[in-house]
C-alpha cells in the first residue's frame, strides 16, 4: 500500500517535465520549417464542397493545409495511426490496403513530426484524440506531454475493442487498445457526453423517492475532507462539521438547498444532499469504454477496409469534443469513418490517406453507401444499399500530379465507367 511523500519532501518537490530521447529526433524548429509537397490536381466529387480529402503522404497535406490557411482553424483531430504491429493489412476481398512496417524510434520520429503540425492546425478551443495500443501507446504519451503539455491532457482512455479471447495461453486476454485525449489549451469545446439510463442501473443507484415532487434521488454527504477557517468551516442549524472536514457549501447555500427541497435530514439530525437523477440526460461516460467494440455482427454496414473503427465511437468523440460548423480533421483516414461521422453530425471534415483502398473506402461511403456485412459473402454489392446520409457529401480530392492517374483509375473502378471525373471544371479547393 502506497503511504505517499512525507510532509517535508513535498515542500522540496518540484516539477520537472519528462522527455524521450532516441537517435533520429529533429528539432521543432526544423520540422515546422517542412515545406511539403505541392498538391496540384483537385477534383470535386459529388459537387463542389468544403470537405477535402488528401490522396498522398499525410506530412505533405499537414503542410499544404498550414499554408493555405488552416492554422489555428481546425476544431477536432481524430487519429488512428498504425500500431507498429509490422504487418501487411489487407480488405475484406484480400487486397492490399496498408504496411504497418514502422516500429522503435523510427515510428515515434514518423508520428511525432505528424503530431506537430497537427499541433499548429488546431484552434486554441480544439482537442486531439491519439488512439494506439499498447505497443506504443505509452512511449506516444510521453511524445503527447511533449507537443501539446502534460496539463492538458483531459484523459487516458481504455476501450474495450473485442470480445473475451478465451484461447490466450500464457497471459491475460488482450482485449483493450487506448485513446489519448489532449486540449491546445484550459479552454476547450467540450459538450459532456452520456449513456443512455438502463432503468435497472437508475433503480440501484438513485434508489429514493421524493415525497413532494416523485423524482428519484440519492443521498450524498454535505461535507467534505480537509479543515477550513472560512464560512464553509462554521456552524450551521447548531451543527459543526465532522472532524476534520468542512462543508461542501456556505451555511447561506445549505439553507437555500433546504428551502429548495433538496436537503434530507436523517431521522437523528443529520443533513445529506438530495441529488435527483435526469434521465434525459442518462449516465456521464466515464474514462473506459465497453461499448465500442470493433468486431463486426451481422447487421453493421462497413466498407471492407481494415481496422475499420466503430461508428458509434467517432460520433460521440465529434459531438463532444466540435460543434457544428467545426473542422474536424484526421489525417489517417482508413475507411473514413471519422470523415463520415462529422459529415452526419454537420462538421466539415478534411481526411489524408496514402492508400488506394482508403481512397476507395471513402468514395463507397459518401457515393454509393455500405456493405452489410452478413451479406457480403452471398455476393451482394454494396450498391444495392442505399446511404444512411439524407444527401451525398460534396468534397474535392487533393493529390500530387505523380498520382493523378492512380486517383483517376481508382474513382472509376468503382464507378464502372470511363469518365467519374470531370475535368473540365476543376477549380481551387474552396478556403474556410
Amino acid at each position: 500500500m502506497a503511504t505517499g511523500i512525507p510532509p517535508k519532501e513535498m515542500q522540496k518537490c518540484k516539477k520537472i517535465s519528462v522527455s524521450l530521447s532516441y537517435e533520429g529526433k529533429e528539432a521543432v524548429e526544423s520540422v515546422l520549417n517542412y515545406e511539403g509537397k505541392q498538391f496540384e490536381i483537385q477534383l470535386p466529387i459529388n459537387g463542389n464542397g468544403k470537405n477535402l480529402f488528401f490522396f498522398g503522404d499525410n506530412i505533405d497535406a499537414l503542410a499544404y493545409l498550414l499554408k493555405q490557411g488552416y492554422k489555428n482553424k481546425i476544431k477536432l483531430i481524430y487519429i488512428d495511426p498504425p500500431f507498429a504491429t509490422a504487418s501487411n493489412f489487407v480488405n475484406r476481398k484480400q487486397e492490399h490496403a496498408y504496411s504497418d512496417s514502422l516500429c522503435g524510434g523510427e515510428y515515434v520520429e514518423f508520428l511525432r513530426k505528424r503530431l506537430i503540425l497537427l499541433r499548429e492546425l488546431l484552434s486554441e478551443e480544439g482537442s486531439i484524440y491519439l488512439h494506439l495500443d499498447n505497443k506504443m501507446a505509452f512511449t506516444m504519451k510521453l511524445i503527447m506531454d511533449e507537443i501539446f503539455g502534460e496539463d492538458n491532457c483531459r484523459a487516458f482512455i481504455t476501450r474495450k475493442k473485442c470480445s473475451t479471447k478465451n484461447y490466450t495461453k500464457n497471459t491475460f486476454g488482450n482485449i483493450s487498445d487506448y485513446i489519448m485525449f489532449y486540449s491546445k489549451t484550459s479552454n476547450y469545446t467540450w459538450n459532456r457526453p452520456y449513456d443512455p439510463w438502463e432503468y435497472d442501473r437508475m433503480i440501484e443507484q438513485y434508489p429514493c423517492i421524493d415525497e413532494r415532487t416523485g423524482r428519484r434521488y440519492k443521498k450524498v454527504p454535505v461535507h467534505a475532507p480537509g479543515v477550513r477557517k472560512g464560512e464553509t468551516g462554521k456552524e450551521w442549524r447548531g451543527k459543526l462539521p465532522p472532524v476534520g472536514k468542512h462543508w461542501q457549501y456556505t451555511p447561506d447555500k445549505l439553507d437555500e438547498l433546504d428551502a429548495a427541497g433538496e436537503i434530507y435530514w436523517s431521522s437523528t439530525g443529520n443533513p445529506r444532499r438530495k441529488v435527483f437523477c435526469d434521465p434525459s440526460k442518462g449516465v456521464p461516460i466515464q474514462d473506459i469504454w465497453l461499448n465500442y467494440r470493433d468486431s463486426i455482427n451481422q447487421s453493421q454496414k462497413t466498407t471492407g477496409y481494415p481496422t475499420e473503427k466503430n461508428m458509434d465511437m467517432l460520433k460521440m468523440i465529434v459531438t463532444a469534443s466540435s460543434n457544428p460548423g467545426d473542422i474536424v480533421l484526421d489525417c489517417f483516414a482508413g475507411s473514413g469513418t471519422t470523415l463520415g461521422a462529422a459529415f452526419e453530425n454537420g462538421r466539415y471534415w478534411i481526411g489524408a490517406d496514402n492508400s488506394a483502398e482508403s481512397l476507395k473506402a471513402v468514395l463507397k461511403r459518401f457515393t454509393d453507401g455500405l456493405d452489410v456485412y452478413g451479406d457480403y459473402v452471398n455476393g451482394m454489392t454494396y450498391e444495392q444499399y442505399s446511404l444512411d446520409l439524407e444527401e451525398k457529401c460534396p468534397f474535392t480530392i487533393l493529390t500530387l500530379e505523380e498520382n493523378e492517374s492512380c486517383v483517376k483509375k481508382v474513382c472509376c473502378i468503382e464507378k464502372q465507367q470511363d469518365e467519374f471525373v470531370k475535368y473540365s471544371n476543376l477549380g481551387k479547393a474552396e478556403s474556410i
